[in-house]
């Protein structure tokens, strides 16, 4: 049964990743390769370098990613997610030459706003998918591992290094006012990405402290089917010990909440954050095969 089950997730896996390279490569020839806007990373330094060569954009895509896929095999992650990532690699190049016979080579507007909007959003969708079918784009995606790793820089910082040192190199091709609708385009499809890859399902801690622990903690369980973990804990101020109730929700149910503690201890003090995961019982399976 696990096996069975191990298959049909490698497979849905393997059909985000095709249609998330499909979807990259229409954004590049629909949108960013004729609003003359890159978006960072290998396929952005492809456009600037067909700009001067003619060379086909796929083909350098795949190039460049082979020496950076040798270089950080040991950065992504073990050797099933490096296949996800060369498939990715691979495909997208494909699509990115392929589709130059089937789509306008000028595009289907002028307008250098919606090319940046939409060039922006579908770039994000097609991360976004390959991301969900636990791959990566290559390209920057491995430069910035590789500088995670080795230099201690956030994936975050190493990620905005690498495609914005791409960006503006872009000047000396199509000039500043591209090169800044190019930081758009990053910025854009950065939240297209998120949001498909990891859903609108946000969810919320909470950190609760009450006089009512054991009453609030069942009306929890009982009618938001949650669990909660009690934290023991000391008041610095009162120097008195009292439990910490913590548990993780939907957004959805947050509202539910705060009226069973307003109920049960209108003087309870709530702390709410934001989670961008939670793996575990009630949630997503933590271990993903």
């Amino acid at each position: 049964m696990k096996k069975i089950f191990a298959s049909r997730k490698a497979i849905a896996d393997y059909l985000f990743i095709v249609l998330g390279a499909l979807v990259q490569a229409v954004s590049m020839r629909l949108f960013l390769i004729p609003g003359l806007m890159v978006s960072g990373g290998i396929s952005g330094a492809a456009q600037i370098i067909q700009y001067f060569t003619n060379w086909p954009i796929g083909v350098m895509v795949f190039l460049g990613n082979v020496p950076l896929f040798i270089l950080g095999w040991r950065y992504l992650g073990g050797t099933r997610f490096a296949l996800r990532t060369a498939t990715a690699v691979t495909l997208f190049s494909i699509f990115t030459d392929g589709l130059a016979f089937f789509l306008p080579a000028d595009g289907i507007t002028d307008d250098i706003f919606l090319l940046a909007l939409y060039g922006g959003v579908l770039l994000g969708v097609g991360l976004g998918l390959v991301y969900r079918g636990r791959g990566t784009s290559g390209g920057s995606d491995i430069l910035g591992r590789i500088l995670s790793h080795i230099k201690g820089v956030p994936i975050t910082q190493a990620y905005l290094i690498t495609d914005g040192l791409v960006v503006l190199a872009s000047v000396f091709a199509f000039g500043w006012e591209r090169a800044l609708y190019g930081f758009v385009v990053i910025y854009i499809s950065g939240l297209a990405a998120e949001l498909v890859s990891e859903g609108n399902n946000i969810l919320r801690m909470v950190m609760l402290v009450t006089n009512h622990p054991d009453e609030v903690s069942n009306q929890i369980c009982n009618i938001l089917k949650r669990g909660v973990t009690i934290l023991p804990g000391t008041g610095a101020w009162t120097d008195q010990s009292r439990p910490v109730l913590y548990c993780v929700l939907p957004r959805s149910e947050v509202n539910v909440l705060k009226a069973i503690v307003s109920k049960a201890d209108p003087k309870a003090f709530m702390v709410i954050g934001q989670v961008n995961e939670a793996l575990g019982a009630g949630f997503q399976p933590l271990r993903q095969d």
